[in-house]
């Protein structure tokens, strides 16, 4: 039977993480383990923690940072210390306050595993399901996370990856051959997911699962969240400050992405991977042919409208 490692990181949740924490109680698969690895939470989730882990000590296990490490760095660390300690089959990350459907692991399972037999288990994959968004109480605001966000869920290759990431951790699941992949912890990594879909993208392959398999709540606290149309327009107007250095950040991830694995990418990999990094020490001019040439584009026309004019 697979075993299925889960990654969750955890930080002044208290709100929410019961709901969390109970629905993967009852999930159908049962051969999983939960590792927990708390940020330095000063509201009662550690002694929510313990609790379950009292409960279920050979399941649940609970890690305490020395120091805080964000959301990024937590996850990843997180996942080198399972890879490290003992061999899973597949590895999941799990926000502290989404809920899980029961037959969630189940599904994703099943199709990574369809893949498996198509390029083989020691091939890095990488599957990602569809979410519904709800507000704080579980009330259904969008039925489509990736509907919602106008996210292209067929364009998972490298190159669009470099410049948007379309498979949130929450809702992936991959194998071991692409945990074992990450044995250094990226400095420049902007969001955990991100990177793990960007080693899918280079080493293997990603599939996707249009039926949801969790809820996902968006409530103040929420790092990262679910986005209207026009909020995304709103945005692109009121900060394009933010916008710029965004783009910026993800040219600096994918330089650090090449100098770790460089050695390992093809020809054309490090090609494109480098062009991409340096797109700011291009012109203007320059920095737009490249973006049309390499396919470094985002899902949808007003959204490269947005790239091409902030460039």
């Amino acid at each position: 039977m697979s075993k299925v490692q889960i990654i969750m990181a955890s930080y002044c949740g208290e709100a929410y993480l019961r709901q969390q924490l109970d629905s993967i109680l009852i999930l159908q698969e049962k051969n999983w383990s939960l590792l927990i690895c708390d940020d330095g939470s000063t509201d009662n989730t550690i002694s929510i923690l313990k609790e379950y882990n009292e409960k279920m000590p050979n399941q649940i296990q609970i890690h305490q940072n020395e120091t805080n490490l964000g959301v990024t760095k937590n996850f990843l660390s997180g996942l080198m210390t399972c890879v490290k300690e003992e061999k899973s089959d597949y590895y999941m990350f799990c926000d502290q306050d989404d809920v899980w459907f029961a037959g969630r692991i189940s599904i994703m399972l099943k199709r990574i595993k369809k893949m498996e037999k198509i390029y083989g288990k020691d091939c890095p994959l990488l599957v990602f399901s569809d979410a519904i968004v709800t507000d704080e109480k579980l009330n259904i605001k969008r039925p489509s996370y990736h509907k919602t966000q106008r996210l292209n869920v067929k364009k998972t290759d490298l190159e669009h990856l470099l410049m948007e990431n379309k498979c949130s951790g929450c809702m992936m699941l991959f194998n071991h051959a692409l945990a074992s992949k990450v044995t250094i912890l990226p400095d420049n990594a902007r969001f955990h997911d991100w990177w793990i879909s960007l080693i899918a993208a280079a080493f293997g392959h990603i599939g996707y699962i249009k039926e949801p398999t969790l809820f996902y709540r968006q409530h103040k606290k929420n790092l990262v969240g679910s986005t209207t149309r026009l909020d995304y327009i709103k945005n692109g107007i009121t900060q394009i400050q933010k916008q710029k250095k965004a783009l910026s950040l993800t040219q600096i991830q994918a330089a650090e992405f090449l100098k770790i694995y460089q050695k390992e990418l093809s020809k054309e990999m490090r090609i494109k991977m480098k062009t991409f990094s340096l797109l700011s020490q291009r012109s203007p001019l320059e920095r737009r042919i490249l973006i049309f040439k390499f396919h470094f584009l985002k899902s949808t026309i007003l959204q490269n409208i947005g790239v091409l004019l902030l460039i």
